[in-house]
């Protein structure tokens, strides 16, 4: 006696009910459903055969588990998604996918580890053939065990253990560019606005903070200008905050001529600050800032000389760099330049 296969919508297809009609145990259908390669073909062929008179459908198609190939990249983020500075990084994952036939999905995870584990696990679901994780700021973080099942691509962040590929910006080249354009231009006197060293209590050091400065201090070591400490400020980016330490550095006794800010938001700062004094830009005193926030830069008068920060090369080159993806070769540490876009605040 035949027997009877469900119909679509009669009720909730379970594996249960697909280890009963193949003849095999629930272990093998769900081995087969991640594409364990310890399921011999005949087995395999059978279970994926009652999986499509069932419609199961755990991931985008039967089909998919056959090829495995979805055309389908998943994107996880933290906050970017809702960060007008660094959706670059979706549009340049976007752009590439787009040129070869595939497509991303894209999942808000925010900072919270359950709602990441269960956005990757999801994304598994739909047989996706990798996945980028993004962060909003460059910093290190910690993933789900299961990312190790498909191969994992790390934006704007980066592992500790250095166990995952990533790709971050160069901070301390976007420094070096800084401060060498300042010096070109004349200026032995610079200010730094850097960003707070630590964004939380307890949280390691800002990757951008300390290379910004690094590369601060390598392009005056290179012109031969001495360090001074007194021109360094840190930002924890109230609102007043960075006009009050912008005059704090136009009354020193040997102001600087120069000024450096960490973000462009400190450089809106600034700006407030030396208009505040009576000052003029870039006449009186040249400011540069950093993220090239469009909106910011170009908004300011002058416009405001920026360090481009590389969101839309970081999201294309991890999306390139999965696609090509190598089980076998050493996860590479990449970094991009942050090139410098000069406007008139020089």
């Amino acid at each position: 006696m035949a027997r009877k296969v469900p119909q679509a919508g009669e009720q909730k297809t379970t594996i249960e009910d697909i280890a009963r009609l193949a003849q095999v145990g629930r272990g093998t259908v769900s081995r087969v459903l991640n594409n364990h390669p310890s399921v011999s073909d005949e087995t395999r062929a059978r279970v994926l055969a009652v999986i499509e008179q069932l419609q199961y459908s755990p991931s985008l198609s039967a089909r998919q588990m056959r090829t495995d190939s979805s055309n389908l990249v998943g994107f996880v983020t933290d906050e970017v998604i809702t960060t007008p500075h660094a959706v670059d990084l979706i549009r340049g994952a976007e752009e590439a996918l787009r040129e070869v036939g595939k497509m991303l999905l894209v999942v808000s995870a925010g900072y919270d580890a359950d709602a990441t584990q269960s956005s990757i696990e999801m994304l598994q679901g739909r047989r996706v053939e990798g996945i980028v994780y993004a962060a909003m700021f460059h910093r290190s973080v910690e993933l789900p065990f299961q990312v190790a099942r498909i191969p994992v691509v790390l934006a704007n962040c980066y592992i500790e253990d250095a166990s995952l590929p990533s790709v971050v910006p160069d901070e301390v080249s976007g420094g070096y560019n800084a401060t060498r354009e300042l010096l070109e231009k004349g200026h032995r006197r610079i200010g730094f606005i850097n960003l707070d060293r630590f964004r939380n209590i307890g949280m390691p050091p800002l990757a951008a903070a300390t290379g910004r400065l690094k590369g601060y201090r390598r392009a005056l070591e290179e012109w031969g200008v001495p360090y001074d400490e007194t021109l360094i400020m840190y930002s924890n980016q109230l609102p007043d905050q960075n006009a009050q330490l912008t005059r704090a550095l136009l009354n020193l006794p040997n102001p600087p001529t120069a000024i450096f800010c960490g973000n462009d938001r400190t450089a809106m700062g600034c700006y407030a600050g030396v208009t505040s004094m009576g000052l003029r830009i870039p006449e009186d005193i040249a400011v540069i800032g950093f993220d090239n926030q469009r909106l910011i830069a170009e908004g300011l008068y002058p416009p405001l000389t920026s360090v481009q920060l590389p969101h839309y090369e970081m999201g294309r080159w991890a999306v390139e760099y999965l696609l090509s993806f190598d089980a076998d070769a050493p996860p590479v540490q990449h970094k991009i330049d942050c090139v410098l876009v000069p406007r008139e605040s020089v």
